[in-house]
């Protein structure tokens, strides 16, 4: 079977370790090394409360080249003071010490319990394990995917191919996250490796093209995380001619990332704490692109359309309300809505349609929601996934 991993990209060795910080005995320390160098690009979190991880990896991800990537769990290393950003440093010394690098060159984050400081003799033995295991097999780019897990159920991880110049040009990733998830221009974390040889500029504008066109369209309960980090390494080992400006060659580049992490979403979405179904809110009419994502992203937080997906109840008048009160414009004459492509409401006004049908569609593991305002020609969308007991139960059992 082919690799389907980090390590898929040519120039990455990947490998993840229990080292003790999570009760558990599970995974928790993961480490990425890229031998010759790679472009690096990062978009992070835009909560105003960051860990010391963010902190440190910000100033990194601006250096000519990166070296490599270190990635603890179970610990967030958020509002840790000092210390953690001390601790954070720390983290990216001793990985450079096992690599032969500067510790500048190292890009580093961290996620799981807020509010508590790393264990760093653990941490340390961590990176040291970590880092004599590093291979550019596919095993043990999946044991970084699997280290870098906090309630998620399982890995998610995705390949993508494509020929630019004559050569193929390998983009891989993985992402972990299933509950605090409302990103905003990053998400939870997400390593993502490509051989391909691209400006850094370019690298970073792809990036953000594609994070902000997938994985920030989903919402699990709305709440950004003190965290979330998504970053890329382009290692170049395709041997392409570089791709200097937006032409077609960026096109498909951008294309090809844009579909993987799209991918990403969706199995994050599949494995959202509790979660069985998965819904695309799409919203057209708006005013502006800004009051289209705000009302998508209104239906896809509303815990009572969530309810409502969870029970298979096709309950259009959860949505409307929420459409409602996200202040966006619209035009209550013209206000329409559809599940899946049954017309539930048209016209600002409710129509008969066969329930039975209706909740069959909301039923299914995916299904779309139609939302248009009325109010002029924009569009954007948002994914959700229902509410459910599970939900409750999965984050009243989490320690804090």
């Amino acid at each position: 079977m082919a690799n389907q991993t980090i390590t898929a990209a040519k120039g990455f060795l990947a490998a993840g370790v229990a080292c003790g910080i999570k009760p558990s005995g599970k995974p928790d320390m993961a480490v990425l090394h890229c031998p010759a160098g790679a472009t690096a690009a990062a978009v992070f979190t835009t909560n105003r409360i960051v860990s010391a991880a963010v902190e440190v990896c910000r100033e990194h991800v601006k250096r000519g080249k990166v070296y490599g990537v270190v990635v603890n769990s179970g610990n967030a290393n958020a509002c840790t003071g000092k210390k953690g950003l001390a601790d954070a440093i720390g983290m990216c010394k001793t990985t450079a010490e096992q690599l032969g690098v500067a510790s500048g060159d190292i890009l580093v984050a961290s996620t799981g319990i807020i509010g508590e400081t790393l264990p760093m003799t653990k941490i340390t033995a961590g990176i040291q394990k970590a880092a004599a295991k590093l291979s550019v097999r596919a095993r043990a780019g999946a044991s970084f995917a699997r280290a870098i897990m906090t309630t998620d159920t399982r890995p998610k991880q995705a390949v993508r191919k494509v020929r630019i110049s004559g050569r193929e040009i390998t983009i891989a990733g993985t992402v972990k996250g299933a509950g605090m998830i409302g990103p905003n221009m990053a998400t939870t974390i997400c390593v993502l490796t490509s051989d391909v040889a691209i400006r850094k500029p370019l690298l970073q504008r792809a990036l953000r093209d594609a994070i902000g066109g997938s994985l920030n369209k989903f919402t699990v309960d709305g709440h950004q995380s003190t965290n979330d980090t998504a970053m890329i390494l382009a290692s170049g080992a395709a041997d392409n001619a570089p791709i200097v400006r937006q032409c077609p060659r960026y096109t498909k580049f951008a294309k090809a990332l844009g579909d993987l992490c799209e991918n990403l979403v969706m199995q994050m979405a599949l494995d959202a704490e509790g979660a069985t179904r998965v819904f695309k809110v799409v919203v057209k009419g708006a005013a502006s692109k800004a009051d289209a994502a705000k009302t998508a992203r209104a239906v896809a937080d509303y815990d009572l359309v969530k309810c409502a997906i969870h029970g298979g109840d096709p309950n259009w008048g959860r949505i409307i309300c929420a459409v409602g009160s996200c202040g966006a414009k619209l035009k209550p004459e013209k206000l329409s809505c559809r599940i899946g492509d049954i017309s539930v409401f048209r016209n600002g006004g409710p129509i008969k349609f066969d329930a039975k049908k209706a909740s069959k569609v909301i039923s299914r593991r995916f299904h779309s929601i139609t939302i248009d305002l009325g109010a002029g020609k924009s569009t954007d969308f948002c994914y959700g996934c229902d509410l459910s007991k599970e939900y409750v139960a999965i984050n009243a059992d989490y320690r804090t």
